[in-house]
């Protein structure tokens, strides 16, 4: 773990978008470094022990409920709170490292504005096959459609400037919203950089998501913002 800021580092706040977390907080929280100035969770109307568990956790831990539903409104409420210059989205459910944080943050203070995790980036992650090939798929599109080069298009760990996010004017408000943020990015030119990200998977309860049905909805997303 990195527990030195990075140099020239300006203010940071790191969102976490949760619902029923309780089992996965624990392998998360703790590992955010003490040089971090704002952890904002945004909870979607958890049934569980969620709230009690972060604030035992991390008892400066800023918490809000977001106003609607979905990851992306949850996404965009937070950061429309944090009072980061830099904000970095991660992952409640374990899947994604604390530690790593400041390998998403150096690149913003070295000419950068986007910093994106790839899970794909000289690796083979452990997931499912139909996963790999419905992340190919998209990861492939998106590149041919906007001249970009990922290797990961769906990780939801990445760093950017809050007023360069504010200027993406994102509109959805599920996952999608991740796959609208990598296009409107690259449309808006911010130079961007992959960082590797090492894929724990899911440590605990269930995923909120339909593989599947998102990511039909993120296919044709991707569609739409080019044509």
């Amino acid at each position: 773990m990195s527990l030195e800021r990075p140099a020239n580092c300006p203010s940071v706040s790191v969102i976490i978008c949760t619902l029923n977390e309780e089992e996965n907080l624990p392998h998360v929280l703790p590992k955010i470094p003490d040089w971090i100035d704002e952890i904002l969770l945004v909870d979607g109307h958890s049934t569980d022990d969620t709230i009690a568990v972060a604030k035992t956790l991390k008892p400066h831990i800023k918490i809000v409920s977001q106003p609607g539903k979905g990851k992306g409104d949850a996404l965009k409420f937070g950061i429309a709170q944090a009072t980061g210059e830099i904000i970095v989205t991660l992952d409640a459910d374990g899947s994604t490292d604390p530690a790593d944080l400041s390998k998403y943050i150096e690149p913003l203070t070295n000419g950068y504005d986007f910093a994106k995790g790839s899970r794909f980036l000289n690796a083979n992650p452990k997931m499912p096959l139909y996963h790999k090939f419905g992340n190919w798929i998209l990861t492939k599109t998106s590149n041919i459609l906007f001249g970009t080069k990922y290797t990961d298009v769906c990780s939801g760990y990445n760093a950017i400037r809050k007023e360069d996010f504010l200027k993406l004017n994102l509109r959805y408000d599920g996952f999608e919203m991740e796959q609208e943020m990598v296009v409107k990015a690259q449309k808006a030119g911010l130079k961007a950089i992959e960082i590797r990200q090492i894929d724990k998977g899911r440590i605990g309860s269930v995923s909120k998501v339909s593989s599947f049905k998102q990511g039909f909805t993120d296919f044709f997303i991707i569609i739409k913002e080019r044509f």
